[in-house]
């Protein structure tokens, strides 16, 4: 039987870090899952900063920080430990054959209770939660990154979703003080759709040559009131992640998505983005992002 109060978190990059750390500021216990232990290291000493940050600026008291960081335990493999949770929230990478193996693996070992969340930004849910033998429990859970600091969750409907599972899903967000839409399933949802398009466009224009990328990410946070703008977005997101969304909705939507060419050559070379100290702007130790470090139009 499953526990209301236990959450299983699988990847430890920074969504599923920043997922960790939120369910465990909201008072569940948390098992994070990796194959990497030093994924799991790193994410344990991520989010002991986080709480460390909370409690310095005055928004969570210190024994609270402390209760958090307790709650949170580690595992390289799925096991018998998933036998008391009412949620597992998968955030691999956006490779369909990788979702499956963990949801079906998950679902063995899972209560009949526990609902599945997948935090996909583009794949089908249906497709996903096909592999399993009750899909009805599969949900989409798609988080924003910095998780700590956006305030929406997409939550996405397969066409085996159940309406419990929704009503759950909708609870487990409203338990971490963020806010949610309801979206029928469809390629990229809402959130990726529109953000796919409008850094793809962005990228055209850099290589283009119509202007710098300084000047086209001011134009959104200026003009239209963006808190960022696309190619800085896509720097935060990672231009590996942002291709495969691309290359997907591409093959399900047609030309319109198509990866403006630059996309390819930069994760070829290894620009990710800010993951890895270089996208199309350079960042430095701290994540800062090098002044005028900017790519230049590529013809």
């Amino acid at each position: 039987m499953s526990s209301k109060n236990e959450v299983s978190v699988v990847g430890a990059g920074l969504m599923g870090t920043g997922i960790a750390h939120g369910f465990a500021v909201a008072g569940c216990d948390v098992l994070l899952i990796d194959p990497a232990q030093g994924a799991l290291d790193k994410a344990l000493k991520s989010i002991g900063k986080l709480l460390d940050e909370g409690v310095s600026r005055g928004k969570l008291a210190e024994a609270d920080a402390q209760a958090a960081k307790a709650r949170i335990t580690t595992a390289t493999t799925l096991d018998e430990r998933l036998a008391n949770a009412a949620l597992l929230v998968e955030t691999a990478v956006e490779n369909i054959e990788i979702k499956h193996t963990i949801l079906k693996d998950a679902a063995a070992l899972l209560p009949s209770t526990a609902f599945l969340a997948t935090n996909t930004s583009a794949l089908s849910i249906s497709e996903i939660a096909s592999v399993i033998d009750t899909p009805g429990r599969v949900i989409g859970m798609h988080f924003f990154n910095p998780v700590p600091k956006m305030k929406l969750v997409e939550i996405i409907r397969g066409l085996e979703t159940s309406d419990e599972a929704l009503v759950q899903a909708i609870d487990w967000v409203k338990r971490l003080g963020k806010d949610h839409i309801v979206v029928n399933e469809a390629p990229g949802f809402t959130t990726s759709r529109m953000s796919a398009m409008m850094g793809n466009e962005a990228m055209y224009m850099l290589a283009e040559g119509v202007a710098s990328a300084e000047d086209i990410d001011k134009s959104l946070r200026m003009a239209f009131n963006h808190p960022m703008g696309p190619l800085e977005l896509g720097d935060l997101t990672g231009w590996d992640t942002r291709l495969r969304v691309l290359q997907y909705l591409h093959g399900v939507m047609g030309e319109k998505f198509r990866p403006c060419p630059l996309i390819i050559k930069m994760v070829k070379a290894g620009r990710h983005g800010r993951k890895v100290g270089r996208g199309v702007y350079e960042y430095d130790e701290n994540g800062a992002k090098v002044p005028g470090s900017g790519l230049r139009a590529v013809r």
